[in-house]
């Protein structure tokens, strides 16, 4: 189990500058549209944590590596660093309620969807959101690095679960937008 406080930096102290910059930063990345993920993980006592993420990318595929960037002081992070493992639960369409559901915080939000998780698998990662994903990705922590309030979390991929005929929700300039089934654009 690695505890947080022996990853942790020094805090650095309130700047105008850095603000303002932070504010800008955050308006250019409302313009970049993004799929929609809730990281699930399970914690040393078999409770469910997960939370919705917008930092995810896939790193290689020789191994198959995902990473996922997660705010320190989060329960979801605790339970991730003490499992070493996770889940990347891509939404589909029909799933913002979900989306909103993990970003809230609500400590009640496994009782309110529909999940699962076979901890007798050794490729689970976390929990599945089965009702609510076109796809999920089970994970094993490999790296991590710290990077300002965030750890980002490298993940090697041990198993894809894909749901066909299931479209992407996306998310970009604040909204949730449905990925189109056709060639046309939202």
């Amino acid at each position: 189990m690695t505890e947080l406080s022996q990853l942790t930096g020094p805090k650095h102290p309130a700047d105008p500058h850095r603000t303002a910059v932070a504010e800008g930063q955050r308006a250019m990345m409302s313009r970049f549209p993004t799929g929609v993920a809730v990281l699930t993980a399970i914690d040393h006592t078999g409770t469910p944590h997960g939370m919705t993420v917008s930092s995810l990318c896939s790193v290689s595929l020789d191994p198959p590596t995902l990473l996922v960037c997660l705010r320190w002081g989060s329960p979801t992070l605790e339970a991730v660093l003490d499992s070493g493992r996770f889940a990347v639960n891509l939404l589909h369409g029909a799933a913002r309620a979900v989306a909103d559901l993990f970003a809230s915080g609500a400590p009640d939000r496994f009782d309110r969807v529909r999940w699962g998780h076979d901890a007798e698998d050794p490729r689970a990662g976390g929990p599945h959101l089965f009702h609510d994903v076109h796809a999920v990705a089970d994970c094993l922590v490999g790296d991590r690095h710290r990077s300002g309030d965030h750890l980002v979390v490298f993940g090697t991929v041990l198993r894809v679960t894909q749901h066909s005929g299931r479209q992407p929700l996306v998310y970009g300039r604040r909204e949730y937008h449905v990925w189109p089934t056709g060639g046309e654009g939202f």
